[in-house]
């Protein structure tokens, strides 16, 4: 899904200075042009030393019965001096444009330093959307694989805020505190582990950690204990037992799962404020769960739902969809049951106009189905429900499973990549630097290398967990760009802001093309938010890095030829770093003042 449902603003001051002053022009040729059609067919040439900007002569060409190429020739031969544009040259099909020093600078260093690049509206009038994702299940332990769903809701709903204004973005999270796992946990705990280990447990810092153990080993032992028909029975009893008191809300089984959900509620929170993540509303499973088999009645009962050998749903065979199952013929619900009754009250509390699911790529099939039961059933929004897929996260050995325990926990995790960082970079500052600054930077070090390192990949492929290429600091990585970021701090610390800013000045080709990078700032934004695309303004961000570096090497700061050279590139520095702090923010990425 492309949000094309939204208009773009026509934000950016280079392309709107260009169509203003070609529109005119085209005019001329073709009185029906209009401005929006010519900013869209600006665009970057494929090599910076050609220009700018250029404008693709296409759309024109058809109603002019023209070639692109003429159409470009003919308005180079009637184009008329424009101030602040330097040069105009016609290239095959393509109108190629470069500004001037003084107006690049003004469009991109001034107005990143006074800060109204951020400020810039994008969009027009856009839906109220909510996004939900990080559906984490108690009872489990949080691993580096959850961090993908995490990472990528956070990005989007923080690019979204942005595109679409703070109040017209919702963040929500569904996590399964209810189930079979639950039970599984539960029944190894009371089995094979007691209730004094348990109790020694209760004063055990890492207490929700170890729940995701007891579920694992309940896993792999009732599987053992399959083969045998006698346990087999005996366990399947129990399960049910424990399943049932969930559900009834009472009963030795439901007090020790109230108390042992609060740690792993505990434990999320924890996580959540380690990446700086905020949900406006937390819906639970069990708060849906039998609220939902009620609200599949009622629609069966209003005629809008079908009986099929005594399971009540929808058959959607006709779209290759299947029976989408709602009840089954005991009458209990299933996952589709509880994501209609959850729809419905998105809808509700919050009046949404789109509605948004970040989860794995296994459910296709699942939310095509409850999407089409929410379209049945009456509810408009249900067009623009979108199931936001995405791949997998492997180790180099391949897949992670909680079920098998075959994970790397997300808790120590982290200890190890802060230890990583502060042994192969901060070390030789630990006489220089107080130490509570050191654990900070190494803590902000290891966001950026697992922000990063799952937002950088394309939704649709695998990412395969690298703790050391991650956490580089001379590749495409999150701690490159936050170095980059500091680098530019302490040279701002080390040379003096003084005196005007003279954007004229900046003429070496390395601080045109870094300024020319600077100013698609907001439209990467924008592409990157309507195709759900945080991986673009990651590849953004990198190269921002790099061509910042080209022009630190390319231009001396220290030994400039003038002050006032001094100055200016010094502004553009300061403006490089304000895109990079600003950009990785929309990443969930801190940065460090120094590293």
């Amino acid at each position: 899904m492309s949000e094309k449902s939204f208009k773009v603003l026509l934000h950016e001051p280079f392309r709107l200075k260009l169509a203003e002053s070609l529109l005119p022009r085209l005019k001329q040729m073709d009185p029906s042009a209009e401005l929006e059609p010519v900013y869209k067919a600006l665009v970057e040439p494929p090599n910076p030393d050609m220009g700018h900007l250029a404008f693709g002569c296409f759309i024109f060409a058809k109603v002019l019965k023209k070639s692109p190429a003429q159409v470009a020739t003919d308005l180079k031969a009637q184009w008329q001096p424009v101030d602040g544009i330097a040069s105009v040259e016609a290239a095959g099909p393509y109108l190629n444009f470069k500004f001037t020093s003084e107006f690049l600078a003004q469009h991109t260093v001034e107005n990143v330093l006074n800060g109204s690049v951020f400020k810039t509206k994008l969009v027009a009038e856009p839906p109220k959307t909510m996004f939900e994702y990080s559906q984490p299940n108690t009872h489990k332990e949080l691993h580096v694989g959850h961090m993908r769903n995490l990472c990528l809701g956070d990005s989007l709903v923080r690019l979204y805020r942005r595109t679409y204004g703070n109040d017209m973005v919702i963040s929500t999270t569904f996590p399964g505190d209810v189930g079979t796992h639950v039970a599984k946990c539960l029944w190894y705990i009371e089995n094979h582990v007691g209730m004094d280990v348990l109790d020694q447990k209760r004063k055990d810092p890492l207490k929700a950690e170890w729940l995701g153990q007891m579920y694992s080993a309940g896993n792999i032992k009732l599987e053992d204990e399959e083969k045998d028909p006698v346990k087999y029975e005996k366990n399947k009893a129990q399960l049910t037992e424990i399943l049932k008191q969930l559900e009834a809300g009472s009963g030795k089984y439901f007090d020790l799962w109230k108390e042992t959900r609060e740690w792993s509620i505990d434990l999320m929170e924890q996580v959540y404020r380690w990446a700086g993540v905020e949900f406006d509303r937390w819906y639970w499973e069990s708060e849906v769960d039998s609220a939902s088999v009620k609200t599949v009645k009622k629609y069966f009962a209003e005629g809008k739902l079908i009986e099929s050998q005594g399971a009540i749903g929808l058959d959607f065979s006709n779209e290759n969809l299947g029976f989408c199952m709602l009840l089954k013929s005991d009458g209990t619900g299933l996952y589709a049951t509880k994501d209609v009754e959850l729809a419905r009250r998105k809808f509700e509390d919050f009046k949404i106009e789109k509605s948004i699911y970040v989860v794995d790529m296994r459910q296709a099939l699942h939310f095509k189905q409850v999407f089409r039961t929410l379209e049945v059933l009456g509810f408009e929004q249900a067009k623009n429900c979108y199931h936001l897929q995405y791949n997998f996260v492997e180790l180099p050995d391949g897949a992670m499973s909680s079920r098998k325990g075959n994970i790397i926990p997300l808790t120590s995790l982290v200890n190890r990549m802060r230890d990583h960082v502060k042994t192969e970079y901060l070390a030789r500052y630990s006489n220089e630097w107080p130490q509570p600054e050191i654990e900070s930077v190494a803590d902000v070090v290891a966001k950026g290398a697992i922000h990063y390192g799952m937002l950088r990949q394309d939704t649709n492929k695998k990412i395969v967990f690298d703790m050391n290429e991650w956490l580089k600091l001379d590749g495409e990585s999150g701690p490159f760009i936050q170095y980059s970021y500091a680098r530019i701090n302490s040279l701002r610390k080390k040379f003096e802001a003084k005196g005007s800013f003279n954007g004229s000045l900046l003429t070496h080709p390395s601080e045109q093309k870094l300024m020319q990078h600077l100013m698609n700032f907001n439209t990467v934004i924008v592409n990157a938010t309507e195709n759900f695309k945080p991986s673009a303004l990651c590849t953004y961000l990198y190269e921002t890095a790099k061509k910042f570096n080209v022009f630190y090497h390319d231009c001396s700061i220290g030994n400039a030829e003038t002050e006032e050279l001094r100055q200016s590139r010094l502004a553009l520095s300061a403006a490089t770093g304000l895109i990079l702090k600003e950009g990785l923010s929309l990443l969930g990425i801190p940065v460090p003042d120094r590293m």
